[in-house]
C-alpha cells in the first residue's frame, strides 16, 4: 500500500481555504498509535468573527435565489462526498479511531445532501380566508446566519444532517468541528469549494469551545444555533444564547439509555441486538444501550450469552479491514472511561473486561465491560460513560422494569424486546424517551421519523421531515380586502 500524503487540513472562509490568522495550530494524534495526524488551525477570536460576517454578507444573495438553485451545489456535494468516502474514512479513523469497516457515514452524509436537495419544494406557508374582509398567510423564511457545532464521534454524518436542511432553506452556515476529529469535516471544505458553493454561504472553522465555540454561541448576528455534543455543553450553549440574542438553540444531548428485555423475547436476537448496540464505535454513541433491565427469569441465560459475543469483539488498528472494535477517541476520553470502570468495580460486580491496553499496545483501547448488579443510585448507572461499558441488571415485574429504566435524567432511546404486542405498546408508551425501539435498538433509527430527546437528552427535534423546520422562521401575513 502506498504510504498515504501527509495532511494539511484549512479552514474555509468566505470561499477560501486558510490557515488560523494568528498561525495558530493544535495536534490531533491516531489513538491506536499515538502518532501525529495531522497539524490543525486553531480558528482564534478573529477567524470566528471572519466566519460569521463572510456569512452574513452572503445571506441575501443565497436566499434570494430560488430552491431548485441552491439545489445543484448540495446535489454536487453529495457526489464528491461519495466519491471520496474511502479517504473520508481514513480521515476519521486517524483522528478518532472509528474502524473503516464500520464506516457508513460518508454513505449518511451524501444521502442527506441529496434528500434536501430534492426537499426544497416542501417549504410551505399556508394561506386562509378564515377571517371576514381578509386574505392570510404564512411565510416560511431562512433564519439568516446559522452556526452548527458537530461532534467528533460521527463528524461526516453530523457536518450533512445539520448543513443540509440549513442551507437549502436559505440559511447561510458557520460550521465547528470537534477538535478530536476534525480532518473529514476538513476534507469536506475542500470539497465544498469544488462543488461550487458561493463564497461565504457554507464556512468550516476548526477549534475548541474556547473561543470558536463560545463566540458562535453569544455572536450577536447568529440568528440559529445548533449543538450536538455533551449535555454539559448543551446547557453552556443555552446559556450564552439566553444572555445575548435568544438566538434559536436545538440540542441533541447525551443519553443512558435503558433495553428492557422480558421473558417471552428473542433471546438470541436480543443478545445481538443490544451488544452491537453498545459496541459500536467502542461504546462512542450518544444512544448506545448502556444499561440493559432483563427480566429475573432468564437473566442467567441471557447474561452468558452477551458477555460471549461482547468478548468476541475484534480491538485493533482502525485502518485494518478486520478491526470492529477501535480505540477511545483520545487520552482524555480513554481516562475518562477507566476512571467510570475504577467507580463500577466499587459498586457493582465485574463480570468481563474492567481494563485499558495502552500500556501493551500503546493505543487507547478498552475491553468491552460488563457489570452486574449494580445500584440504580451508583454514578456508574446515572452518568453517561461514552466507552463499551454496559450494565445489566434485573427486574421481576413490568412496572420495575419501567421505573429504573425511567430514574434518569437522560430520555433519547429506549428499547423493549418482547413477543407480547400489548406488552410492547405499553412500555413503549410508558418510556420517558424521545425514540423507543420495540424487538429493535440503537443505532437503528427511521430516516423520516424525529429524532431527539426528553429531559435533559435536549430540545427539539432532527430527521428528515424536520429538520428543515428548525432553520425556518414563520411569518404572518393580513391583507384586508377592500370591496366596492
Amino acid at each position: 500500500m502506498a504510504e498515504a500524503a501527509p495532511i494539511r487540513p484549512r479552514m474555509l472562509i468566505n470561499g477560501e481555504l486558510v490557515e488560523a490568522s494568528d498561525g495558530k495550530t493544535f495536534t490531533v494524534y491516531n489513538p491506536a498509535t499515538q502518532e501525529i495526524s495531522a497539524h490543525v488551525p486553531e480558528a482564534s477570536a478573529d477567524d470566528t468573527n471572519a466566519a460569521v460576517a463572510a456569512a452574513k454578507a452572503a445571506f441575501p444573495s443565497w436566499s434570494a435565489i430560488g430552491g431548485s438553485q441552491r439545489a445543484v451545489h448540495l446535489k454536487k456535494l453529495a457526489a464528491l462526498i461519495r466519491e471520496n468516502k474511502d479517504e473520508l474514512a481514513r480521515l476519521d479513523a486517524i483522528s478518532m479511531g472509528m474502524p473503516v469497516s464500520t464506516h457508513h457515514y460518508a454513505h449518511t452524509a451524501s444521502t442527506n445532501f441529496d434528500h434536501y436537495a430534492e426537499a426544497w419544494g416542501n417549504i410551505q406557508g399556508q394561506a386562509s380566508v378564515n377571517t371576514p374582509g381578509l386574505v392570510t398567510m404564512t411565510l416560511r423564511q431562512p433564519y439568516g446566519v446559522v452556526a452548527l457545532i458537530i461532534p467528533w464521534n460521527a463528524p461526516i454524518h453530523f457536518l450533512a444532517s445539520k448543513a443540509a436542511p440549513a442551507l437549502i432553506t436559505g440559511n447561510t452556515v458557520v460550521l465547528k468541528s470537534s477538535e478530536k476529529a476534525p480532518l473529514s469535516s476538513a476534507r469536506i471544505a475542500e470539497l465544498v469549494i469544488e462543488a461550487g458553493f458561493p463564497p461565504g454561504v457554507f464556512n468550516i472553522i476548526s477549534g475548541h469551545g474556547l473561543p470558536s465555540g463560545q463566540i458562535l454561541s453569544r455572536h450577536m448576528d447568529v440568528r440559529a444555533l445548533s449543538f450536538t455534543g455533551s449535555s454539559r455543553t448543551g446547557k453552556l450553549i443555552q446559556e450564552e444564547a439566553a444572555r445575548t440574542n435568544l438566538k434559536k438553540v436545538i440540542l441533541e444531548l447525551g443519553g443512558k439509555s435503558p433495553a428492557l428485555v422480558f421473558e417471552d423475547a428473542n433471546l438470541e436476537k436480543a443478545v445481538a441486538q443490544t451488544q452491537f448496540s453498545i459496541q459500536t464505535n467502542s461504546g462512542q454513541v450518544c444512544m448506545a444501550n448502556s444499561r440493559i433491565y432483563v427480566q429475573k427469569s432468564i437473566a442467567p441465560q441471557f447474561i452468558e450469552a452477551f458477555k460471549t459475543k461482547f468478548a468476541g469483539a475484534r480491538a485493533g488498528n482502525p485502518l485494518d479491514a478486520e478491526t470492529k472494535h477501535g480505540p477511545q477517541a483520545d487520552e482524555v476520553q480513554y481516562r475518562n472511561v477507566l476512571n467510570y470502570i475504577e467507580e463500577g468495580k466499587k459498586s457493582g460486580t465485574l463480570a468481563l473486561g474492567g481494563q485499558g491496553t495502552f500500556e501493551s499496545t500503546k493505543g487507547f483501547f478498552i475491553q468491552p465491560t460488563v457489570f452486574l448488579d449494580t445500584p440504580e443510585t451508583a454514578r456508574i448507572t446515572k452518568e453517561e460513560v461514552f466507552g463499551p461499558v454496559v450494565i445489566i441488571n434485573t427486574f421481576e415485574t413490568e412496572a420495575e422494569a419501567i421505573a429504573k429504566a425511567n430514574d434518569t435524567e437522560f430520555g433519547l432511546y429506549a428499547s423493549v424486546f418482547t413477543r407480547d404486542v400489548g406488552r410492547a405498546m405499553r412500555v413503549a408508551k410508558a418510556l420517558e424517551s424521545g425514540y423507543v425501539g420495540i424487538n429493535c435498538t440503537s443505532p437503528l433509527t427511521g430516516l423520516d421519523l424525529p429524532f431527539g430527546g426528553y429531559k435533559s437528552s435536549g430540545q427539539g427535534r432532527e430527521g428528515w421531515l424536520y429538520s428543515m423546520n428548525n432553520f425556518l422562521e414563520t411569518k404572518s401575513i393580513i391583507m384586508r380586502i377592500d370591496e366596492d
